[in-house]
């Protein structure tokens, strides 16, 4: 494992961090149903090859993230890491949310201190009616006192100008983390949003390094533009290992497999590991990849449940795989999802919530109406 510094804190971290959002469930099970012995059995073993930092967070997984965590760190193995975890700030209604949240994750997490601690997934509409009207920055400030917390940080979605304004609004950062890949140079926080937070001595935790495995599995039409010698996934690490900026890269990480070959290419890690002409080549991937984008959508489901019985990221999922399926194969897809897109009512509670700014009201009847088209054309055809 190589290791990197996060910021000033003085502290090393892995280049690999373990993300807790994306865990084995139980088959046929929904998302709070986690295949607890093969999660566990994943994170001890991540750790065991040198892996140093865990990432949870108090809604992942329908809650049932945290707690499985905890379980997985017994048995000496929260003495190796590096713990983080996120205030839910969407949820907190009131000053005193916060203490409450924060003892609940202590009693989930069986610990009794955070390592990072996160406001998470701050926007400039959470920062200025969440974090600042319920004095939440103090709050960061005297858990740390108490030791319960050791680093104060906060996760982002949202636009460059609202990342500076949140980085620049408190003096006691010790890290964030940012939405970054080799397509989202120009998205959320940017790669000039990135190199401020680093000049600024904070360490940067990068998330959805795979465009919620987007980047994983590329159209052939994206994919031919990268070269065979790597796979999509090492590319895209190494896009961003390549960066003196990045502490540590988080990976969701669903599988036994996913771990062994993500560990892999951790361990050949290093800044500055790119040349000119392999940037190049992945700025020529951005641009196709970009033409052929439909949906944003990075499958974290945040906006689950909907009301109205929508599979929100699995609507979007069909929909951006037109670029590749055939129209019989994206028409089987979508006509046995148990709910079709047409029973949006554009309620907007996705909208809301969504890291990505979907407006998955305007998109939902675009989407069903097009697939609609594509039944019938096969019907007569």
């Amino acid at each position: 494992m190589q290791y990197r510094k996060m910021g000033n804190t003085g502290v090393e971290v892995s280049a690999l961090g373990f993300g807790c959002m994306r865990l084995p469930v139980m088959e046929g099970q929904p998302d709070n149903c986690i295949d607890e012995a093969r999660s566990i059995a994943m994170i001890r073993h991540a750790i065991d090859t040198g892996m140093n930092y865990i990432d949870t967070a108090y809604f992942y997984h329908h809650e049932a993230s945290e707690p499985l965590v905890g379980k997985a760190l017994q048995d000496g193995y929260r003495e190796k890491v590096n713990l983080a975890t996120k205030m839910p700030v969407f949820s907190v209604e009131k000053e005193e949310d916060f203490d409450f949240f924060l003892n609940n994750q202590l009693e989930r997490l069986q610990t009794d201190h955070i390592d990072f601690y996160l406001l998470h997934a701050l926007s400039l509409n959470t920062w200025k009616n969440k974090v600042l009207k319920f004095d939440l920055l103090s709050k960061m400030k005297k858990a740390r006192e108490e030791g319960k917390i050791r680093f104060i940080g906060f996760s982002f979605h949202d636009n460059e100008e609202a990342f500076m304004e949140i980085l620049n609004g408190f003096d006691e950062w010790d890290f964030c983390q940012i939405q970054m890949n080799y397509i989202d140079v120009e998205n959320q926080a940017t790669l000039r949003g990135m190199e401020a937070a680093a000049k600024k001595g904070l360490g940067v935790v990068i998330m959805e390094p795979l465009l919620g495995g987007k980047l994983a599995n590329l159209s052939p039409q994206v994919k031919e533009n990268l070269c065979s010698c790597r796979t999509p996934v090492e590319w895209a690490f190494d896009f961003l290992w390549n960066r003196p900026e990045v502490s540590v890269i988080l990976s969701g990480m669903g599988s036994e497999e996913m771990v062994e070959q993500n560990l892999e290419y951790a361990g050949r890690s290093s800044i500055g590991m790119l040349d000119e002409k392999q940037l190049a080549m992945l700025d020529k991937t951005r641009e196709v990849y970009q033409k052929m984008a439909l949906v944003p959508c990075t499958g974290c489901a945040y906006c689950m449940p909907c009301p109205f019985g929508l599979d929100i990221p699995g609507i979007y999922e069909v929909y951006n795989q037109t670029v590749n399926d055939s129209r019989e194969d994206t028409v089987k897809k979508y006509y046995a999802m148990d709910t079709l897109a047409d029973a949006c009512r554009k309620c907007r509670k996705c909208e809301g919530i969504c890291p990505q700014h979907i407006e998955s009201s305007t998109l939902m009847p675009v989407i069903h109406e097009k697939i609609s088209k594509m039944k019938e054309e096969i019907e007569k055809a």
